[in-house]
């Protein structure tokens, strides 16, 4: 396999920012595209209680999927900027420790979520009546899902090393294989959120499978190397594990506020609407991971470029880098929030009948819940390019800002305020007070700066 020749440190930026956007976002929004395909399937042949259903176990796939970006993020940094110093062998260390603790993680979350089957479902707000479909989706998930984790975790790496567009196909061919095989499962066979959830699993195992293969017989630079067991191997690895947690933790953060977001949705719906209320949020959590894709797309595209840079001590490319990062993820969010404002309701078709309360909920609340997307996206920029610098506890606020913390004020306080309208829009609302905070945090940086030149240009 031919390594595609990426010079992160001269290469024209506009153009190698393009090489890997291109496939990471190909990549990224057929994953999306493809989901949203195989929730119509669950949509026209369970019904809505089944997209209710997946909507509960849907935090799992956050968790699992911000486990895989966290690692991944973390050991990418760490490796390009050892890369930057041609520390090579360190780089291939850092990588292969980062996918050795990981999947630990996973295979003992995935064991602890088999044991508590029915304690995870009601945890995740699932009602009496959606249990029985929850407890069926989630069965067949589970066990499976340290692929996932993989398969997130080594489209970094693969990226770093110089392969944007196998990377793209570690996205493209998994969800291909899911959408042919929910098709099959669910539309003909009529296997039900069983078929749904056997078609994702067999879909992340080639995922992961693909990423295996590379490290294994086709990475030119950042290949797997074998670790030792002895007690100061150990000590190096924990002490490197910490720091790439460190550094990736926002993107783990960033996935688990769409799982608190998926979580608080469903018990506000469940408790003031009911079951097709949460139908109806469904669409929406559908919806929000394409925005959430396109955006990632663009940070992980920047990311090499800016860490590298950032290690070589070239400010100048790494504050381009930014600029354009972060110009592309407006462009893109207000995109997507133009799109679904203007056709809401075949897209809301797409997914529930046209007769049933769901659909009618979903159509009032969608142009209200896709406000949000744009200000999402320059917010997803800007933490990434903090991460990109190590500057992990700038992105760690404003993720914790925007994902948690004025969401669950939100939540909390909107619908008491403005009945229906106020869950649907809380979410737009934590996002547009996480920009307030990121551009007052900017204004004062730049004073500092510009004093500290004051008094510099002062003193000599």
């Amino acid at each position: 396999m031919k390594r595609d020749s990426i010079d992160f440190g001269t290469k024209n930026i506009p153009k190698m920012f393009g090489k890997l956007l291109i496939p990471t976002l190909l990549g990224m929004l057929s994953t999306a595209t493809l989901t949203i395909v195989d929730g119509i399937f669950v949509g026209k042949g369970v019904g809505s209680d089944g997209l209710a259903a997946v909507n509960i176990v849907a935090p799992l796939f956050m968790i699992t999927t911000g486990i895989g970006l966290m690692f991944g993020i973390g050991a990418s940094i760490v490796a390009a900027i050892h890369l930057s110093h041609n520390k090579v062998k360190v780089a291939r260390i850092n990588i292969t420790q980062s996918l050795v603790v990981s999947s630990a993680i996973m295979l003992l979350l995935s064991a602890l979520v088999m044991c508590f089957r029915q304690e995870t479902g009601y945890l995740f707000g699932s009602s009496d009546r959606l249990l029985p479909l929850v407890l069926e989706y989630m069965s067949w998930i589970a066990p499976f899902l340290v692929f996932n984790m993989i398969m997130n975790m080594g489209l970094f790496i693969i990226r770093l090393d110089g392969s944007p567009v196998y990377a793209m196909l570690c996205n493209v061919i998994p969800a291909l294989i899911n959408l042919v095989l929910c098709y099959l499962f669910v539309m003909q066979f009529g296997w039900g959120l069983k078929g749904s959830a056997m078609a994702f699993s067999i879909g992340v195992v080639s995922g992961g499978i693909m990423v295996f293969v590379y490290a294994l017989f086709f990475a030119k630079t950042l290949d797997l190397y074998r670790l030792k067991m002895s007690r100061n191997s150990l000590a190096l690895t924990a002490r490197n594990i910490g720091y790439m947690v460190k550094l990736g933790s926002p993107a783990l953060l960033g996935e688990l506020a769409i799982a608190v977001m998926m979580l608080i949705g469903n018990y506000v719906f469940m408790r003031t609407l009911g079951e097709d209320g949460v139908a109806a949020f469904s669409v929406a959590c559908y919806c929000f991971p394409v925005v959430y894709m396109v955006g990632n797309a663009v940070a992980q595209s920047s990311q090499p470029i800016i860490s590298f840079n950032f290690g070589s001590g070239n400010k100048k490319r790494v504050t381009k880098t930014a600029f354009l990062s972060v110009g592309t993820a407006i462009f893109c969010g207000l995109t997507a929030t133009l799109l679904t404002i203007y056709f809401g309701n075949p897209l809301v078709a797409l997914f529930l009948n046209p007769g049933c309360n769901a659909y009618q909920i979903a159509i009032q609340g969608m142009p209200y819940f896709a406000m949000g997307f744009v200000f999402f996206s320059f917010n997803i920029a800007i933490v990434g390019y903090y991460q990109s610098i190590e500057m992990a506890k700038r992105s760690t606020i404003y993720t914790l800002l925007r994902g948690i913390i004025f969401m669950v004020i939100c939540f909390l306080t909107l619908p008491q305020l403005l009945g229906v309208k106020g869950i649907w829009l809380s979410v737009p609302c934590s996002e547009i007070l996480t920009v307030i905070v990121i551009v007052c945090f900017y204004i004062r940086d730049f004073i500092v700066h510009h004093n500290k030149l004051v008094i510099l240009q002062q003193t000599t």
